[in-house]
């Protein structure tokens, strides 16, 4: 008897739970169709490469970006969008883009791109640029509180790094502020070149 009784409160939970994540799921997707895929797409593939593309970023990062934007800690066209969203609201966003197919572009200047792998995996010792890889991981990947980036928009990338030199990127900006800040125009354009490709 007792044992069917636990059997019925663990079902009723793993149901309560599954419609849970289900309400959640829905919200999201209500959210992206209203406002989302404007510049995201719909998958997280943006519509321009001035949007990052979210697909396949972790849902943990996203969240933290949605919150910053909504009290004002970061600072673009992402702080009205985000106003009215609740924590849940975004975390549930970041569960729907992180589980959407994350896409490469193609890199069609291999020789260039050959230079962003370099300072992506070794840095550049002589002006003191750390690796890439130390933090975003060998492959791009990122982790919870740090970007994925393969397979970002060259532009994208071109843009925060420049934000992040001139300090215009109004958050997490400690450490990359004092790498981006030693990057040249040139290395900048060829790790967005070969990030970009990364898969």
């Amino acid at each position: 008897m007792q044992m069917s009784r636990f059997a019925v409160v663990l079902f009723l939970a793993l149901t309560s739970v599954s419609l849970l994540a289900s309400a959640s799921s829905e919200r999201a997707q209500e959210i992206v169709n209203e406002r989302c895929y404007l510049c995201h797409g719909s998958d997280g593939e943006s519509s321009s490469a001035i949007y990052p593309r979210l697909a396949g970023q972790h849902a943990e990062y996203i969240a933290k970006q949605l919150m910053d934007f909504k009290t004002g800690r970061r600072q673009g066209t992402m702080n009205e969008m985000a106003a009215d969203l609740t924590p849940d609201e975004m975390k549930a966003l970041g569960e729907y883009f992180a589980a959407k197919p994350p896409h490469a572009h193609k890199v069609r200047d291999q020789e260039f791109a050959a230079v962003g792998y370099f300072l992506y995996h070794r840095g550049n010792p002589y002006s003191g640029v750390a690796a890439c890889k130390n933090c975003h991981g060998e492959e791009g990947d990122g982790t919870q509180t740090l970007p994925r980036l393969a397979g970002q928009h060259k532009r994208y990338l071109v843009s925060q790094l420049q934000d992040f030199n001139k300090r215009a990127r109004t958050n997490d900006n400690a450490v990359m502020h004092s790498i981006a800040s030693k990057l040249t125009e040139l290395e900048i354009e060829a790790l967005a070149n070969y990030i970009s490709g990364m898969k």
